[in-house]
C-alpha cells in the first residue's frame, strides 16, 4: 500500500491534481486525500486551490457538482459505479410535476441531486444550511427534495409548509438506522452523546444530543466535552472523528450503515484515474449554468462570500 500512495503523490505532481475525499470514505483513500468533507464544502475548496485536475473520492452527484462549480478544471471520479441511490430518486420530470402543482413555490434541492434538477431549482442548499435558507426565504410554502427525513427537519425548525419532494425520498444507509438501534447503543454506553445525521428518521433523531451535517458532527465532536460519542450516520465517518480526537471513543449506531457507492473509491482506483486521466465529469453546460447559479443563490442569501 504505501508503494501505491507513492504512486499517486508522484502522479499527483505530474498533474498539478488536488485529491478530495468525502467523510464516507474508506480510510485509506481519506488519508491520501489533501481533504476531507462533505460535498459542497470539498467542491468549494477546489474553486481555491491553484490545481488542473480533481480527482473527486465520492458519489456520482458530488463528482457531478465538482464539475459544475469549477467549469475550467478537469474532475475524475475514480469509479463510474460510485452512485447516490438518493440522488436518483428525483428526476427533472418528477420535479416539473411538483412545480406544476405548487406554481408559487419557491424550489429547494439538497445537494444530493442531479444537474438537471439543481438547474430547475431556486436555491442549492446543504444538509449545514437548509434551515437556514429556508427560514430566510419569503415564502411559507416551499418545495424540498429529495430527502424526505431532511425535509422534515427543516420543517421542524422553521415551522413552514415543506414539501417533501418525493414525499418518500430517502438515504437507504440512515434510513436504515432505526430508533431501537439507537437505544440499544445507549444501554452499552449510557454515558455516550449521540449525534445524528438530519438524514435519518425523526423517530432517531428525537434520541439525539446533536443534529447535524458530517462536518458539523466533526466540529461539534472535537469543541464537546464529552469523551464517548454515538454516531448515526455512514460508518466512514468515524475514522476522522477518532483521528481527529485521539482521547475520545466513537460508536456507530449500527455497524451496517455502510453506503456501497462511496466504498467502491479504492486506492487502486485513484492511481488509475490518475494514471489514465479517466472517468472525467462532464455536465452541459446550460444545465451546469443554471444549477451554478443556484448554488451561489443560497450562499447570497446568507451573505457568504465565495472566493474563485
Amino acid at each position: 500500500m504505501r508503494d501505491l500512495v507513492s504512486r499517486i503523490e508522484e502522479l499527483k505532481r505530474e498533474r498539478n491534481a488536488v485529491i478530495l475525499a468525502h467523510n464516507y470514505q474508506l480510510p485509506e483513500v481519506q488519508d491520501i486525500a489533501d481533504f476531507v468533507g462533505d460535498s459542497l464544502a470539498l467542491s468549494i475548496k477546489a474553486m481555491e486551490v491553484e490545481a488542473d485536475v480533481i480527482v473527486f473520492c465520492g458519489v456520482d452527484f458530488m463528482a457531478e457538482q465538482a464539475a459544475i462549480l469549477n467549469p475550467d478544471k478537469k474532475v475524475l471520479i475514480p469509479h463510474p459505479g460510485a452512485h447516490c441511490c438518493l440522488a436518483a430518486l428525483l428526476s427533472r420530470d418528477l420535479l416539473l410535476a411538483y412545480k406544476r402543482k405548487y406554481p408559487d413555490a419557491p424550489v429547494v434541492m439538497y445537494v444530493n441531486s442531479f444537474a438537471e434538477v439543481k438547474a430547475e431549482a431556486d436555491y442549492v442548499v446543504t444538509s449545514a444550511n437548509a434551515a437556514d435558507v429556508v427560514r430566510r426565504i419569503e415564502a411559507d410554502t416551499i418545495l424540498f427534495g429529495p430527502d424526505a427525513h431532511l425535509a422534515d427537519h427543516v420543517r421542524e425548525l422553521t415551522g413552514k409548509n415543506v414539501i417533501a419532494v418525493p414525499e418518500n425520498g430517502h438515504c437507504y444507509v440512515h434510513q436504515s438506522i432505526r430508533r431501537v438501534d439507537v437505544e440499544e447503543a445507549l444501554r452499552r454506553h449510557p454515558d455516550a452523546v449521540v449525534m445524528a445525521h438530519p438524514e435519518c428518521p425523526r423517530e432517531v433523531r428525537r434520541l439525539a444530543h446533536f443534529i447535524g451535517s458530517t462536518s458539523q458532527m466533526v466540529r461539534y465532536a472535537r469543541e464537546s466535552e464529552a469523551r464517548k460519542f454515538i454516531v448515526a450516520t455512514e460508518v466512514g465517518l468515524l475514522h476522522r472523528l477518532a483521528k481527529e480526537n485521539p482521547g475520545k471513543k466513537f460508536y456507530p449506531a449500527v455497524d451496517y450503515a455502510v453506503c456501497i457507492g462511496m466504498k467502491k473509491i479504492t486506492l487502486e482506483r485513484v492511481y488509475l484515474a490518475l494514471k489514465e486521466m479517466k472517468h472525467v465529469v462532464k455536465v452541459d453546460e446550460k444545465l451546469a449554468k443554471k444549477a451554478r447559479e443556484a448554488v451561489m443563490r443560497a450562499f447570497e442569501l446568507l451573505g457568504i462570500e465565495i472566493r474563485h
